[in-house]
């Protein structure tokens, strides 16, 4: 089945007027292959009332470009998709003239979504894309053959008409070759121009606008199930993992930006915690020097993160109760202006997180990791050929005997050794997903549930140590009755949590492993 695979960079409004300039950068002027050509791109998108095509992952277009007609149908994003890298099967084909070919739909996959589309509703166009589009044929010197298109215009809704966003965006269409050549050109122009991951795709932003949606985001991303074969390599298994990890980070980076909702930091959070832990395991593969780098960029990420999720969690979630508890006590008067320097810290932390999403070292850290998946093997001279199946169990009965063993610390323990057992919850957790079938069995969903659990009420009595960590740092000298208040209050909802801790720890006791049957 034929694939568009291509790496798509949003170009900044302020650089829109010089985005012809883009074919004359030195690095593109290096790989050029061709004459640059312009032309007007003009692609109407068809679905039905109900948007019954993209509940299914199905795009359908009839485009104008220059003088010919070109019929297309995309499918849903295939698994090596992530960030800036979009991959899709494509059936396309050259019309003799204007208008939707219906006969031709029945030579796809998805032949039978358009036989029941066709009795029940009728096609009607829904938006348009409307750009000038600078293009040029690439050859990167390793071989690989691309081609370089500069779009600049807008989308327009049909139904309803009026609704109109611009469009400036760069992609580097993969013909024959690797993905590498183009994160490295991608990487390149990152330098000098205003770029930044385009995650959603001219149909995605033309779906949203008919709707009247935001602009590129809608609602937080969070995890999803990666497909891998068992049997196949693990390396295989654990680039799809990464992707998936890339995928989250990079689709909360717009939502996170302009949206105010917490959610955002808190999955992309997650998005990075699970890309770290992640990484820990190519290390075994790739080896230190090529992962270390990317782990501390990702640490200056999830710092930032870390903090805004921190004080979102304290505003939030911990503030409200510790209020109502301490309603009538003499503390009140100082927890009031507590609430007031919590709101100015949080306001703080979120923009900084922000300012580090809109950074160009942001859109360098995930073109970096993306660039990285994309060499086999993680460019290891000599990789393992263990397969998924087996480093998983390895991996999955390690992590279980570590959490097993540091659990007998719960009851009695100190906060640091209950601490650990959290950390190692936590990442036996993401191991656990990161190998558990996208559609899973019962003991799967038994154990991850227990693990869950698990680690929920451990966040929770962390959650706890924490408020007493950063109010104490804002309290003045004069408030003290305030902290000691905190602390008690603290104290006390972290001895309340011990019941529910020790009864997730015999549920997760009592889970069955799931990867010996898997």
């Amino acid at each position: 089945m034929p694939a568009e695979i291509e790496l798509k960079l949003a170009l900044d409004r302020a650089a829109v007027r010089r985005a012809a300039m883009i074919a004359r950068h030195p690095a593109v002027l290096a790989v050029r292959a061709g004459r640059l050509r312009t032309a007007r791109v003009q692609s109407t998108y068809y679905d039905t009332p109900e948007c019954a095509l993209e509940h299914a992952g199905v795009a359908l277009r009839l485009r104008r470009d220059g003088r010919r007609w070109l019929q297309t149908v995309k499918g849903p994003p295939l698994d090596n998709a992530s960030g800036a890298l979009h991959a899709h099967d494509e059936h396309e084909w050259r019309l003799a003239k204007r208008g939707l070919d219906v006969t031709l739909l029945g030579n796809t996959p998805w032949h039978k979504l358009f036989a029941k589309l066709q009795k029940r509703d009728d096609l009607v166009p829904l938006f348009v894309t409307d750009v000038v589009r600078r293009s040029v044929a690439l050859k990167f010197p390793e071989g690989t053959t691309a081609t370089l298109a500069i779009d600049v215009g807008t989308i327009r809704s049909r139904r309803p008409a009026g609704r109109r966003v611009p469009i400036a965006e760069i992609e580097i269409e993969i013909g024959d070759g690797s993905a590498g050549p183009a994160y490295a050109l991608a990487q390149s122009l990152l330098d000098d121009w205003p770029l930044s991951i385009a995650t959603a795709s001219k149909a995605a932003r033309g779906y949203a606008l008919a709707r009247g949606e935001p602009d590129g985001w809608s609602d937080a991303l969070r995890a999803e199930p990666v497909e891998f074969a068992p049997d196949g390599a693990a390396g295989e298994a654990l680039c799809a993992i990464a992707r998936g990890c890339i995928r989250q980070i990079a689709g909360n980076a717009p939502g996170l930006v302009a949206d105010s909702d917490p959610e955002w930091v808190h999955q992309m959070r997650i998005g990075t915690r699970r890309l770290r832990s992640c990484l820990s395991l190519i290390k075994r593969i790739a080896g230190a020097q090529r992962v270390d780098p990317l782990v501390n960029e990702i640490r200056w990420l999830a710092a930032l993160l870390g903090t805004a999720r921190d004080w979102d969690v304290l505003a939030t979630d911990t503030l409200p109760p510790l209020a109502a508890a301490l309603a009538q006590d003499p503390a009140a008067a100082g927890l009031a202006r507590l609430r007031r320097s919590i709101g100015g810290h949080r306001v703080a932390a979120r923009m900084a997180a922000r300012d580090a999403v809109r950074s160009p070292r942001f859109q360098r850290l995930l073109l970096s990791i993306g660039a990285f998946c994309a060499e086999p093997g993680f460019g290891a001279q000599d990789p393992p050929v263990e397969s998924a199946r087996t480093f998983a169990a390895k991996l999955l009965t390690h992590r279980h005997a570590r959490v097993l063993e540091r659990g007998t610390a719960l009851e009695s323990g100190t906060a640091e050794e209950r601490h650990a057992v959290r950390i190692a919850a936590k990442k036996l957790r993401y191991a656990a997903e990161f190998f558990s079938p996208p559609n899973p069995r019962k003991r799967n969903r038994a154990y991850l549930k227990a693990l869950a659990r698990l680690q929920d009420g451990l966040g929770e009595w962390q959650d706890a140590v924490t408020a007493m960590r950063l109010t104490a740092g804002l309290a003045r000298k004069s408030d003290d009755v305030t902290v000691g208040a905190v602390r008690g209050w603290a104290a006390a909802h972290t001895e309340a949590l011990r019941p529910d801790i020790a009864r997730a720890w015999q549920k997760f006791v009592a889970a069955k492993p799931f990867w010996g049957r898997w």
